[in-house]
């Protein structure tokens, strides 16, 4: 009879003690200036939102001051972060339509020390028709970020999550952004979405974000079981080779399951391979704007 230490599921959970033990020791470098990132892709399904929801937390884990900022009207990432988000709560479009504040927009996830959250409704749903003919409609987000930081209300790193789309939701995250974080699910068609969403970026670079830049690839939902997927990762990290992390997501039950009990998967299930890997992820983004300084 084989010994019980020595099988695959105690493997997995010897191998990520080990992991969670030297990420509670990890020192989460502090960017010199608050960093703002958007984190995008037009595709849909690709992990966009866990991203950003699971980074935030697991940045906040290690000491950071984040705040996530929910632009996609669907509110995926106000639901995981544990926030009421139903129409008629304060929220991102109250900030963009301009009649309220960022910060006193700003709530505290429950589950999460020095994790906050500006919450998407769907009444963000009309207002991209709604500031159409406005002046200065691309900037409306920018500006409302810089009021909240000039007036010393200091975050580290301010993570936005967009819409699924390239509209005029996405634009004001790019203009409000230093950077952008891209998801890429490793599937076939994975290189086609990441050339027009970097050809969307170098336009917002040259005609409203000068600062504007791909900084981040997070390879996601990688199954490590299949072919396809190594050699989209393999890809992938050819044609991008500075900006792809280190470390991959895998596919996995737990983090899919999380959002729909309110959670990150940091929450739901604190030991498991998804919450190392995005801890992982969220340190590895901290050393990465450390090293900005």
């Amino acid at each position: 009879m084989s010994n019980s230490a020595s099988t695959p599921l105690a493997t997995e959970l010897a191998r990520n003690n080990s992991r969670l033990a030297q990420l509670d020791n990890a020192v989460f470098p502090r960017p010199l200036n608050t960093t703002v990132i958007a984190v995008s892709n037009q595709k849909g399904g690709v992990g966009k939102t866990t991203t950003a929801v699971n980074l935030a937390a697991g940045l906040a884990a290690g000491g950071l001051q984040v705040l996530v900022i929910d632009v996609d009207p669907q509110g995926n990432a106000s639901t995981a972060l544990g926030i009421e988000h139903v129409s008629g709560v304060p929220s991102t479009y109250d900030v963009l339509v301009g009649e309220e504040a960022l910060e006193d927009i700003i709530v505290r996830s429950p589950e999460h020390q020095g994790l906050f959250v500006c919450p998407a409704t769907i009444d963000l749903a009309g207002a991209e028709v709604e500031l159409a003919g406005r002046v200065g409609r691309e900037y409306l987000l920018a500006n409302a970020v810089e009021d909240h930081i000039r007036n010393g209300r200091q975050f580290d790193i301010i993570l936005i999550d967009c819409p699924p789309s390239l509209g005029l939701l996405t634009v004001n995250a790019f203009v409000a952004a230093d950077q952008v974080l891209i998801p890429v699910q490793t599937e076939y068609y994975a290189l086609e979405g990441l050339s027009l969403l970097v050809q969307t970026v170098e336009r917002i670079r040259e005609s409203l974000n000068p600062r504007l830049s791909v900084a981040s690839l997070l390879l996601t939902m990688v199954d490590g079981r299949t072919r396809l997927s190594a050699e989209v990762a393999h890809e992938v990290r050819e044609h991008f080779p500075q900006q792809v992390f280190d470390t991959e997501i895998p596919r996995s039950v737990r983090i899919s399951e999380a959002p729909s009990y309110g959670q990150t998967v940091i929450a739901y299930d604190p030991r498991g391979t998804g919450t190392v890997a995005y801890r992982e992820a969220a340190l590895e983004l901290a050393k990465r704007l450390g090293d900005e300084k």
